[in-house]
């Protein structure tokens, strides 16, 4: 039987944890089978360096503390071994970096999470890591706006050297 220092200690670690997740804009659960520590070490930097957290938490205070956080749903994900990554800033970063990550690894694989309180499976945090991100669909928009105030400056000059002529 566990001592009554040990249950309090499990009680603090999942309170704690469902107050970070109750901030979170992000939460991934992923597979880290099959990934040795040189990869996880550089994933880990890689996430921090976006402000994001990579934890390897025991799947019984990942439960607690997603009920406590009042989510349903990913009780099934939480089988075998669970990294959970989280962040309170924009979750298309550190969902773009895991997916990049499983494309290289064959073994590590998402499944599944919440992004901005909503439960979404792998298939949805893999369809939204394909998205452009921001400063793209920024330059795509400049691009496109860029193209148009071109073809206008050429018509107008083109207006223009007819007037001249005539």
């Amino acid at each position: 039987m566990a001592s009554e220092k040990s249950i309090n200690r499990k009680k603090e670690e999942v309170s704690n944890l469902a107050k970070q997740m109750k901030e979170a804009k992000l939460i991934l659960l992923t597979d880290y089978r099959g990934i040795n520590v040189a990869d996880v070490t550089g994933l880990r930097t890689e996430l921090r360096n976006i402000g994001a957290e990579y934890k390897v938490i025991k799947n019984n205070i990942t439960k607690r503390a997603l009920a406590e956080c009042g989510v349903e749903g990913l009780d099934e994900q939480l089988e075998g071994p669970t990294a959970v990554i989280m962040t309170n800033e924009d979750y298309l970063e550190p969902t773009k970096v895991i997916y990049n990550f499983t494309k290289n690894n064959d073994y590590y694989k998402i499944k599944g999470g919440v992004i901005d309180g909503k439960v979404m499976t792998a298939d949805e945090i893999i369809t939204i890591a394909k998205l452009p991100s921001r400063q793209e669909l920024l330059s795509m928009l400049a691009g496109g706006l860029l193209a148009n105030i071109s073809k206008l400056a050429i018509a107008l000059d083109q207006v223009r050297v007819q007037k001249e002529q005539a």
